[in-house]
């Protein structure tokens, strides 16, 4: 929730700015990815439609003007093979690049655990440096 005090305090204005950013960054965020989502969903639809539609029509040539579209047994099957390995190479990368951010967010989350713990430390090292010259009443 963000504070409607006004404060003259550089810090406390700048807390709330960026307190109100991110409030407003995470109300818009999933409807971005929502609309990347269907965005990304009708272009792969697009794809294969106008695939299968060049197809049809090639085949629908092909049919209409007596060319043979029979394939050799041998050119099927690297056809079928290739195919294989273009979708088993599709998955692994897949797998790897889901497992590569399911790593980068487990490591901000650790980050986000400790970063309190680094700005104490901070903090603690600043104090350090300025009890020398601090005067002690």
């Amino acid at each position: 929730m963000s504070t409607q005090t006004q404060s003259s305090d550089v810090y406390t204005l700048y807390k709330q700015n960026v307190q109100k950013y991110f409030e407003n960054i995470s109300k818009i965020t999933p409807q971005y990815f929502q609309s990347i989502t269907h965005l990304q969903e009708e272009c792969m639809k697009a794809c294969e439609k106008t695939i299968n539609a060049s197809v049809g029509m090639t085949q629908e040539f092909a049919k209409k003007t007596g060319i043979t579209s029979e394939v050799p047994s041998q050119a099927r099957t690297a056809f079928v093979d290739a195919n294989k390995q273009i979708v088993q190479a599709s998955t692994v990368n897949n797998q790897f690049v889901k497992t590569t951010i399911d790593a980068t967010v487990q490591n901000i989350k650790t980050f986000n655990d400790n970063v309190n713990a680094f700005a104490d430390l901070n903090k603690n090292i600043i104090q350090s440096w300025i009890n020398p010259f601090t005067q002690k009443n």
